[in-house]
């Protein structure tokens, strides 16, 4: 999973790093809530990791505004605060899971396996764009009213571009995503699927669905429909 850990302490920061690294994770890191707004803008995420006690503020602010602009990740929250109250208040603000501080490494791991089953925080399930219209829970696209008939990894592979909102996606991102492995064979495999992915979502005069960002990977180049 791509992972985004903000932490102050730099020896805390070192060791889950360092942890989740060990693990075959991709892992950012930021000391702040600016700099993790910053890296948010850049990059999309699987899971974020939050401290609540940050320089320029609280995590569970950064969780609320993750969640206010709907980025689909899964939040687990680390904090030294473990009364009842701290929890509640950390699951109010949209952490999906809570770890107090001490922590051992294997709990940690097992924490972020557990919300890596989960898969992402999907902020809503169907979104439409000028006569297109995806539906993650029925597993269908539609173009102008018709039924696309993509594959499973097609699918996943619209539904992974389309809720980040324009954001590139690596081409290894994918792979490791939608294929769990990002070997030379999936990448010819990637393009090939993307080709056919264009070729079914066409329509004469809307432009391209998937725009190839050179050298980086894939985006959806769709804007949304003002209604769904």
């Amino acid at each position: 999973m791509r992972i985004v850990l903000v932490e102050d302490n730099p020896r805390v920061t070192e060791v889950v790093e360092a942890a989740l690294r060990g693990a075959g994770h991709v892992v950012q890191a930021a000391r702040t809530r600016a700099e993790a707004a910053a890296l948010f803008g850049q990059e999309s995420f699987d899971l974020a990791i939050f401290d609540i006690g940050l320089p320029d503020g609280s995590g569970l602010d950064l969780c609320r505004s993750v969640r206010a602009q709907g980025l689909d990740l899964s939040i687990l929250v680390l904090t030294a605060r473990t009364d009842v109250s701290d929890r509640v208040d950390g699951l109010d603000a949209g952490a999906d899971d809570y770890l107090g501080k001490p922590f051992s490494v294997a709990e940690l791991l097992a924490r972020v396996r557990a919300l890596g089953r989960r898969g992402p925080h999907w902020s809503e399930s169907v979104r439409a764009y000028d006569g297109l219209k995806i539906d993650r829970d029925r597993r269908v696209v539609t173009v102008d009213g018709e039924p696309a008939a993509l594959t499973p990894r097609e699918f996943e592979i619209v539904c992974l571009l389309a809720w980040r909102d324009g954001r590139v996606a690596s081409r290894d991102e994918i792979l490791e995503m939608v294929w769990g492995d990002a070997t030379e064979g999936g990448a010819a495999s990637l393009e090939v699927l993307v080709a056919r992915i264009r070729r079914k979502l066409a329509r004469p005069g809307r432009g391209e669905v998937i725009r190839t960002a050179r050298q980086a990977g894939y985006a959806w180049a769709l804007p949304l429909s003002k209604r769904s």
